[in-house]
């Protein structure tokens, strides 16, 4: 079986996944352009392709499997997919992405850094004894969730944890659970009005598309902030600094965003208007999800499917079957 990791962001998937196989592979880690007649060889007759692209290269003749290392399929053209070629996506980030959403939620609460910071300069702004002085809990708190998938239930388990209130807005319906206290409709804007931080994590399609806009901005209290830790045009930009840049939000911690990288601008900001100027803003490059364990669960599971196929079994995180 010929198995070719196309891009670099899938390089680490590549280390030690010879070792996870049940049958020796010919393996290959190709870079996101193709520039060589080597590489494009190499990328045509592929059984298995691990790619978060897909569709600009004429699709491999023998394609068996296109599987995603990630969640979001946004980048794979599905229309271009060979008719019998299974496409399967990874999870395995919902753990890394909830400790990242408790860590920002706690940095907004517990302030560390300005009470080190301060304290280094003989300010004891943070000294227990004032009432003034307090900082606030989590358990204080309402987490608002847009989304109730994998990354949803696992923020909401660790919410439980310390304590929060928590209330849910989803596509689908959502049986009562001990994760949450409230369910609402994902068009009911009274559920932006009910929480001091709301977690987005919907996928980016069509209808997720801008969904996040200036209505639903206007709904959140003035204090609240938003944390987007699944596609970054599920919020509408202009809409969402217009809100921060105007304070009537408290402020919002991003990311994933509306630019990344790509080889004709290897470092671009990360957004058409300029985020990184407002004080109320946490900006990080979409890293919430990317930890050892993720990279070990995913690399696992692509793993699995790989042998799967080659004996004939049913696959794992099925998202197209072959046509036909």
């Amino acid at each position: 079986m010929r198995i070719v990791f196309h891009g670099e962001d899938t390089a680490s998937f590549a280390d030690g996944f010879a070792a996870l196989l049940d049958a020796p592979a010919e393996i290959a880690v190709l870079p996101v352009v193709l520039a060589s007649e080597a590489h494009r060889a190499a990328y045509a007759v592929a059984d298995v392709l691990v790619t978060n692209r897909f569709g600009a290269e004429p699709a491999p003749t023998r394609l068996r499997l296109l599987h995603a290392p990630a969640a979001g399929t946004d980048g794979i053209r599905i229309a271009a997919l060979p008719p019998g070629a299974i496409l399967c996506n990874c999870f395995g980030h919902e753990q890394a992405i909830a400790e990242y959403v408790v860590a920002a939620l706690l940095a907004r609460c517990v302030p560390l850094a300005d009470a080190d910071a301060r304290l280094r300069q003989g300010d004891w702004a943070y000294w227990a004894g004032d009432p003034a002085r307090a900082h606030r809990e989590l358990s204080e708190l309402t987490l608002g969730l847009l989304g109730f998938g994998h990354i949803g239930k696992a923020v909401a388990a660790c919410a439980r944890a310390f304590g929060m209130r928590v209330v849910v807005a989803n596509r689908s319906p959502v049986p009562a659970s001990p994760l949450f206290d409230r369910l609402f409709t994902l068009h009911d804007r009274e559920f932006w009005s009910a929480a001091d931080a709301i977690v987005v994590s919907l996928p980016l399609t069509e209808e997720t598309r801008g969904f996040v806009g200036r209505e639903a901005l206007a709904s959140m209290r003035r204090d609240a902030v938003i944390l987007n830790v699944g596609r970054g045009p599920v919020i509408d930009e202009a809409a969402l600094y217009a809100a921060l840049s105007e304070r009537r939000i408290g402020g919002a911690v991003i990311d994933t965003w509306y630019r990344y990288p790509s080889p004709a601008e290897p470092n671009p900001t990360p957004a058409a208007l300029p985020f990184h100027t407002l004080p109320n803003v946490v900006m990080t490059p979409h890293m919430s999800g990317w930890t050892s364990g993720t990279i070990r669960r995913r690399r696992a599971l692509v793993a699995r499917n790989v042998n799967r196929l080659a004996t004939g079994e049913p696959l794992e995180n099925v998202v197209r079957e072959p046509l036909g």
